[in-house]
């Protein structure tokens, strides 16, 4: 797939009702792929290879019938990107256990939840592309968002010891580490804290949604099926 045609390739992308999401749909939908996206609401996304589901992705019978009748549909599922992620960014002192509960739901049990479902797919096939989200959040242990760090953190974690259990049937499983990018996620944290944070790169910009998609697509090539249990940060971040 060097040409990274997705003719006939089946992805799941969580989280594509905006942001990143919706700009890897069309990244995908563009080269060929049938995307199938979800996200708590509809989307406006129409394309006759687009599917959508509304599903909270750390609702587990959800997930696990989104990803039983992507495959019962389609005959295969070659790729998940677990897009989907929420944070909290607060001092922990004023951040409440409920808080933590959420983002811990939505980031870690969510994105477990699709590389099981789709590994059980996947490992029948003996091929299949994992990719997870993680943040430079984490490396760079930023003040006021320890929930969402820590849910990061336990994302790269997950991704190496999962790469371990799906190496033998040919299954990789990788994670991109993003820097800040103008979505709703940082719509909220202060402008001179982006500065900072910006200031902290190798490469001193904000990020944009073909950084991550660049990576995305490094992953799920097939020449990179010796590539797995990788946490790549954009921006020159170590």
């Amino acid at each position: 797939m060097s040409d990274m045609s997705g003719k006939g390739r089946v992805m799941i992308i969580t989280g594509t009702r905006k942001g990143i999401g919706l700009d890897l749909s069309h990244h995908y939908l563009d080269r060929g792929w049938t995307v199938v996206g979800c996200s708590r609401g509809e989307s406006d996304l129409k394309h006759e290879r687009y599917r959508h589901w509304c599903v909270d992705v750390a609702d587990e019978p959800e997930v696990v019938k989104m990803v039983r009748d992507t495959a019962k549909e389609f005959g295969r599922l070659d790729a998940v990107v677990n897009n989907a992620g929420i944070a909290s960014m607060n001092h922990a002192v004023l951040t409440p256990l409920s808080t933590v509960r959420k983002v811990f739901e939505t980031n870690v049990f969510g994105t477990f939840m699709f590389c099981r479902e789709a590994a059980k797919v996947m490992m029948r096939a003996k091929k299949g592309r994992l990719v997870n989200c993680a943040t430079v959040a984490t490396p760079l242990k930023l003040e006021g968002e320890a929930a969402y760090a820590a849910s990061k953190a336990a994302i790269e974690s997950l991704t190496e010891v999962l790469a371990r259990e799906f190496a033998p049937f040919h299954v990789t499983v990788n994670a991109v580490g993003p820097t800040p990018i103008a979505t709703d996620l940082i719509r909220s944290v202060p402008p001179e804290k982006i500065e900072a944070l910006i200031g902290s790169q190798a490469v001193k910009r904000l990020g944009e949604s073909r950084d991550v998609a660049n990576v995305v697509d490094f992953f799920l090539r097939d020449e990179s099926d010796f590539v797995t249990g990788q946490t790549v940060y954009l921006g020159g971040i170590s």
